[in-house]
């Protein structure tokens, strides 16, 4: 059992569950404003440089969990299609190209914003975003949309998914109770912000 699944963390697909996906046959198509847009294959996606974070991904419903996020930072995927200089958001599609959510360019340069494919060590499954999902610990979890097919560089703001449905276009995290997974959902209180501690 996937270690996010032994710490009880809650599944959840707006659009619907993908059922099992071909991690081998993955490919992610980033397009849009830049230079060179490219179409990456599972293999080459894995032969980019990569990074592990430690840091938490915390859903908007009011849960966190941490652990050991591996996979590619986004710079260097920004790097590799030679970005224009008047890019400002990053789009974000997930499998299905029904969810999307997008983000602001300086967000994605951080250094934990990363396409991650693994947690702790394991690939991440289907029911937690594999093969392929952007993690970015400094915003609610709705911005770290999970198993990512195309990204597109955009000059401008466009409303995803749930933006559209009311939810926050900065999807800043907000000071309030949450429920620690790592900690067998222990309700706590995190700060405004990326969680880095519990108050």
């Amino acid at each position: 059992m996937h270690k996010l699944a032994q710490m009880n963390t809650p599944i959840f697909w707006a659009e619907g569950h993908p059922g099992s996906l071909n991690r081998e046959d993955w490919e992610l198509t980033v397009t849009g404003s830049c230079a060179k847009p490219h179409i990456f294959t599972w293999a080459e996606l894995n032969a980019l440089p990569q990074t592990e974070v430690q840091a938490r991904l915390t859903s908007v419903t009011r849960w966190s969990v941490a652990g050991k996020w591996k996979g590619i930072p986004l710079s260097t995927i920004l790097s590799e299609v030679e970005m224009n200089p008047s890019c400002r958001f990053i789009r974000f599609i997930s499998y299905g190209e029904v969810y999307d959510t997008s983000i602001p360019l300086d967000i994605a340069l951080l250094p934990k914003s990363i396409l991650a494919h693994s947690f702790d060590g394991e690939y991440l499954s289907e029911d937690y975003g594999g093969p392929l999902r952007a993690f970015i610990p400094y915003l609610w979890g709705y911005k770290s949309a999970k198993s990512l097919v195309r990204i597109e560089l955009m000059d401008f703001y466009v409303p995803g998914f749930w933006e559209i449905r009311g939810y926050t276009d900065s999807a800043e995290i907000e000071a309030g109770v949450c429920r620690d997974v790592n900690d067998g959902g222990k309700i706590k209180e995190i700060p405004d912000g990326e969680v880095l501690r519990f108050i």
